[in-house]
């Protein structure tokens, strides 16, 4: 069954507590656990398997006789070493020749296939998950996320376990990529929406914390490249450990949003480990928003250009609102940022992302990234010669709740939607990623996560106490659900 939550719980928020599931295969890569039994956590077995399946799909992918060649970059966590260092070995064990980025961020990564023309990448991280997880995150030759397809036919050959592997005289080689970091700055600097100048004469102070992860080093080289020298930097050594639980919510950053008021910042900048997540402080130490970093970039560029914009359905309809304003058009995907990008191509979107603070600016690459977002957000804030909770506040004003439903294995969670559908006939729903119930001053998305066990619930409303008790009123209904076979009244 489900369980349960009420409206003060930590329920299920640290993902160490999260046992029946500690490894996870799926379309996007594959996460869990370091140690253990192969099958049930991330051990050499499964990363030798997964990695070789990735070879073996990308041999499909070429003619035969074609060098391939695959980027990979890591986080900072501890095991990011040994699991890189083990699939490159796979890799060259498959003929595929390996470019190693060593400590990078997932959007350099990404930037880096495209630019040294490889075939694939592959980043080492497990994002916001905790120091004991490790993950593999899988790119195509578009420097992209791979395709649902092409995931599953990864999986596919993961089950079958028949790889095949090269002589010792076809071996791959490795080569090392050391300014791959410098290079995604300044690809962000030649962008004609980044005003340089204006970042600079606003004078900022910012202060960050990369939670001892690769943005570290990324975000602190960044800002100086955009001119602001003052900078209070807090978690930005690249050790991997991890002082604080690593998804940039605020239970976790009470250590930045005392900073900023305290040392007079006009800024606080959050990144997660491996730098595809934005969260913004106000100087009153209050957080912009992570659902706002979006908004505020958007409202941004389409100012310059107006167009279409694209973030999920579990999006805020802040971004719906401002596209609005600007004579702008505006869709919502599936979660994911895969169906993100794909309806960011489908539109010719100028701007789109996903509200947990990830930004996807076409003019770079299709992927989320935090350096252009930072670069982005601060010269919108410049000039606008505002405070940032003053642009805050020229948005309109939703507020969010998000719960997680804790699963057990044999769980039907489309059985589980349908009831749930069923207590609330004749509202506007949307099916094409689990469950979106549009109310007229409020909505709720339920989801099963892709990357841990578990439902997501997401609600919006006009005040913080509404979104809290609509998530609080739909966990009681999924656990009610799961409880009952007979169609439930609300």
């Amino acid at each position: 069954m489900l369980a349960k939550a009420s409206m003060g719980s930590t329920f299920v928020r640290e993902f160490t507590d999260l046992l029946l599931m500690t490894l996870i295969a799926s379309v996007s890569g594959i996460r869990g656990t370091i140690g253990g039994l192969s099958g049930d956590n991330l051990t050499p077995i499964d990363i030798v398997a997964f990695a070789s399946a990735y070879g073996q799909w990308l041999q499909s992918q070429t003619r035969q006789g074609d060098d391939l060649k695959v980027a990979i970059g890591r986080d900072a966590r501890p095991s990011g070493d040994l699991v890189q260092s083990m699939v490159s070995q796979t890799l060259m064990a498959m003929g595929i020749n390996v470019l190693d980025l060593g400590l990078s961020t997932t959007p350099t990564v990404e930037m880096a296939v495209v630019w040294e023309s490889c075939d694939g990448g592959i980043i080492v991280t497990a994002s916001h998950n905790p120091v004991e997880w490790n993950a593999l995150k899988l790119l195509n030759a578009r420097g992209e996320f791979l395709s649902q397809a092409d995931g599953e036919g990864i999986l596919e050959a993961v089950h079958k376990g028949e790889f095949t592997y090269a002589s010792v005289h076809a071996m791959g080689t490795m080569q090392t990529l050391d300014d791959a970091i410098p290079r995604h700055v300044q690809a962000v600097l030649d962008l004609d929406s980044v005003d340089i100048e204006a970042i600079t004469s606003a004078n900022f102070k910012v202060a960050v914390d990369a939670v001892n992860s690769t943005g570290g080093i990324a975000i602190p080289m960044m800002l100086r490249a955009l001119g602001v020298n003052d900078l209070e930097l807090i978690h930005c050594e690249p050790n991997g450990q991890f002082p604080h639980n690593p998804e940039p919510l605020r239970r976790n950053l009470d250590d930045i949003c005392a900073l900023v008021p305290a040392k007079g910042c006009d800024l606080g900048v959050v990144v997660d480990p491996d730098v595809d997540r934005l969260v913004m402080v106000s100087e009153d130490g209050e957080l912009f928003g992570e659902e706002y970093t979006l908004v505020a970039v958007a409202d941004y560029l389409l100012s310059r250009q107006p167009g279409h914009c694209v973030s999920n359905l579990s999006s805020s309809r802040a971004l719906r609102d401002v596209a609005e304003r600007h004579g702008s058009s505006y869709s919502a995907s599936a979660v994911g940022e895969v169906h993100v990008v794909e309806a960011m191509k489908a539109h010719n979107a100028v701007i789109g992302g996903e509200g947990n603070g990830g930004i996807i600016v076409p003019e770079l690459h299709y992927g989320r990234d935090s350096l252009v977002g930072v670069a982005l957000f601060l010269t919108h804030l410049a000039h606008q010669k505002m405070k940032a909770s003053e642009l805050k506040a020229t948005y309109p004003k939703y507020f969010m709740a998000k719960e997680k439903a804790q699963l057990t294995a044999d769980m039907d969670v489309d059985a589980l939607l349908k009831k749930v559908a069923l207590m609330h006939a004749g509202e506007i729903m949307s099916t094409v990623d689990g469950l979106k119930i549009d109310f007229d001053e409020a909505w709720v998305h339920m989801r099963k996560s892709n990357t841990e066990p578990i439902v997501r619930i997401y609600t919006e409303a006009g005040s913080q106490a509404e979104a809290d008790a609509l998530a609080a009123q739909f966990v009681k209904q999924l656990e009610a659900s799961s409880l009952s076979d007979s169609t439930l009244t609300p």
